[in-house]
């Protein structure tokens, strides 16, 4: 299964990280793409994005793990949510994708790790390396935005 993984060090605090990522509200501040949140609840949300040519493409997610950092950064906060693929027009190309994000205390700052594993289905795993590369920039963007959130006046 392709992963794609890519982790930067941020100064800012777990805590102040975690008031970002543990809220789903704030993912069109941070996540590529999010043009808006929708339906989110304590164990699912909804992102909505949008194609080129304007028209909302909803994407479901379910959270697996939501774990805050310990008060001093111990233990390390833990996100992990999976998207609901059976049943959307994602269902020819993917089996699976479960994105994970862990915060460690670092420095006086906070490591962030973003993972985005990936299940092709069918003729697209021939493209599997293309998609960890599109998805690894993807993650890189990901971790700009938290980065001028979190550190921010």
């Amino acid at each position: 299964m392709p992963v794609a993984r890519r982790s930067r060090k941020i100064d800012a605090p777990p805590d102040r990280v975690w008031a970002v990522i543990g809220d789903p509200h704030h993912m069109p501040r941070w996540w590529p793409g999010v043009e808006r949140m929708e339906g989110v609840e304590r164990d699912r949300f909804t992102q909505v994005h949008k194609t080129r040519k304007g028209r909302p493409v909803r994407m479901d997610f379910h959270v697996l793990q939501s774990e805050p950092p310990g008060p001093s950064g111990d233990p390390p906060g833990h996100c992990l949510w999976e998207q609901e693929i059976e049943g959307t027009p994602f269902a020819r190309v993917l089996a699976e994708a479960i994105t994970e994000i862990l915060l460690e205390q670092a420095d006086g700052g906070t490591r962030i790790t973003l993972a985005l594993s990936q299940k092709l289905r069918g003729y697209s795993r021939t493209g599997a390396f293309m998609l960890r590369r599109a998805t690894k920039g993807k993650l890189e963007e990901a971790l700009d935005g938290l980065e001028r959130i979190v550190t921010g006046p």
